[in-house]
């Protein structure tokens, strides 16, 4: 069956979801809150009590607040999904739940590619990289990113496209945030999405194949030096297949069909709910930091070991 539908019909009732959806949903904001929460807040405070002396402390100061700022609203989340995708916060948390949703992910994704290329620096061109890895230059690279990304997503604060009401049946009105997780689908969204997703992807990908060509040369009394690298890749592309490609992937194909003038209910259907899981795998970026931390943040590791193990806590050299 092929329809002709409005935008709030192809991209707002389907986007509700089923009873059993919600409860998984909201099972799953859940999860993610208790383990992401406690373990970003402590991050968080271990960062901020240590003395920035090196760019890479600095920007995972900044994905822990981007990692926090987000996590913190879940609990609005887990409320929609409990009430079968029933909006209950008004206008102003259903702007501000949309806005901190992308702040944060390219907040993130743009920190993670600055931490591989100060990686890159220090690996692979320690002496010439000196002059550059200044703690003042990543504080201004910081502070420039986050009002790139506060400008660009501004617009979703002044949407027209904020609530809107769906009727269920004759005696049921549900009103949804349209912010959660339905897209803009016109052409420009989409270039913004390939542009702003592939410069960190590329950054990303070019540093860890540059730093690998670099530790096939790395001498045996080396070894310490060379696994700490390995964690350091594995952990941030683990980041970035796991929590952001799926999503980018999914909106590039969900904004490309949207395109078309005619879908058929079943794509519309399955295109909502691909649509719904990917923007909510983004929140296991939230849960895979505090392990990048643990690996590549001494402190914040000798603490955990401190509070779980009973173990004295002596932090070594951090990063």
């Amino acid at each position: 069956m092929i329809m002709n539908l409005t935008e709030e019909e192809s991209q707002g009732f389907y986007a509700r979801g089923s009873h059993t959806e919600n409860i998984l949903f909201a099972s799953f904001y859940i999860l993610v809150f208790l383990v992401a929460v406690p373990t970003n807040s402590l991050a968080l405070w271990v960062f901020c009590r240590q003395v920035i002396n090196s760019p890479s402390k600095l920007f995972l100061r900044h994905l822990a607040i981007a990692d926090v700022s987000y996590v913190l609203i879940l609990p609005m989340r887990i409320v929609y999904h409990f009430s079968d995708s029933s909006w209950p916060f008004g206008d102003v948390p259903c702007r501000l739940v949309g806005f901190l949703f992308y702040l944060n992910m390219y907040g993130s994704l743009y920190l993670m590619a600055f931490i591989s290329l100060d990686r890159l620096f220090a690996l692979v061109l320690p002496l010439r990289s000196r002059s550059i890895r200044r703690v003042l230059y990543a504080k201004v690279v910081v502070f420039f990113l986050w009002v790139t990304v506060t400008v660009s997503m501004a617009p979703l604060l002044f949407s027209n496209k904020r609530m809107i009401t769906i009727q269920v049946n004759n005696n049921t009105a549900v009103v949804m945030c349209y912010q959660l997780y339905l897209e803009n689908t016109s052409v420009k969204s989409l270039v913004s999405t390939v542009v702003a997703f592939t410069i960190p992807l590329l950054t990303v990908l070019g540093s860890y194949i540059l730093i690998l060509l670099r530790l096939r040369g790395v001498e045996q009394q080396e070894k310490p030096f060379r696994s700490k690298a390995m964690r350091m890749i594995v952990l941030i592309m683990v980041n970035f297949l796991v929590a952001f490609v799926p999503y980018h992937v999914n909106r590039f194909i969900y904004i490309l069909r949207h395109t078309q003038t005619h879908m058929k209910t079943d794509t519309i259907k399955v295109l909502a709910l691909a649509n719904r899981v990917t923007s909510a795998v983004t929140c296991v970026s939230g849960v895979l930091d505090p392990v990048m931390y643990f690996f590549l943040a001494r402190t914040y590791q000798s603490l955990l070991l401190q509070l779980f193990c009973r173990r004295t806590f002596q932090p070594p050299p951090d990063l």
